[in-house]
């Protein structure tokens, strides 16, 4: 199994940082979402220039991968000028490397594809990459110390294209976790925000039961009708 550079404190430091900020705002938040009325708002989507900083990382990182491959499968330990236990470890170290390239690397580059900005993934691929530059600079080295010329040129190349690929996606981390801080850090102001401000006062409901003087009603006056009038009767001749 491949080790992790233990040296690498940037890492670990940024990883603590990120962690200990989301587990001391988790109590907070979840009360703040308790009192807050508005509506939970959508996960935002990945920033266009996010992805495509990614992708230009880990498409050389594939190339990279491909010819680490076939550069050690070209490898030839039997003929180094050392001893067998020298080409017993080395042989063991390229059977690892080998697995690594074939089945962790491409796994976790695809699950990263999927969730760009995942901090726990972006970690998960960069410790998987710093500890693939140490065990594979041991075989470069080894290579220049007692292999051919043509392995030593192939096998560093694989490495500087590999330390470029680390490299770059470590200052990705960087930015990434940078950009985490300050949304926590806002969240955090929100928290507090919300969780000072004193609860609004109950609603009243004031219910007049009181019953409004009635009008008085006005009678109605009928008016007497004329009486009928008859027609004079025709004179009799």
């Amino acid at each position: 199994m491949l080790k992790v550079n233990s040296r690498n404190t940037m890492v670990r430091s940024l990883s603590c940082l990120v962690a200990m900020l989301a587990m001391g705002l988790a109590p907070g938040l979840a009360r703040a979402q308790e009192a807050s009325t508005a509506p939970a708002a959508g996960q935002a989507p990945v920033p266009y220039a996010s992805i495509n900083e990614l992708n230009g990382i880990l498409e050389p990182l594939k190339q990279t991968a491909q010819s680490m491959q076939s550069d050690l499968a070209k490898a030839r330990i039997e003929k180094w000028k050392t001893d067998s236990a020298t080409k017993k470890q080395a042989l063991a170290d390229i059977e690892s490397i080998q697995r690594n390239l074939q089945s962790t690397l491409p796994e976790t580059m695809t699950q990263l594809n999927n969730s760009p900005e995942d901090m726990a993934m972006s970690f998960k691929l960069y410790r998987n990459l710093d500890a693939l530059y140490d065990v594979f600079g041991s075989v470069a080295e080894l290579a220049g110390a007692f292999g051919s010329k043509d392995e030593l040129q192939s096998l560093g190349n694989d490495l500087n294209g590999l330390q470029t690929s680390r490299r770059a996606f470590a200052d990705r981390m960087q930015r990434l976790a940078a950009n985490k801080e300050e949304e926590l850090t806002r969240l955090r102001t929100q928290v507090k925000t919300l969780t000072a401000a004193p609860p609004p006062p109950p609603t009243k409901i004031v219910v007049d039961d009181t019953e409004p003087p009635k009008k008085p009603v006005k009678k109605k006056v009928t008016k007497p009708k004329p009486p009928a009038t008859t027609p004079d009767a025709p004179p009799t001749k």
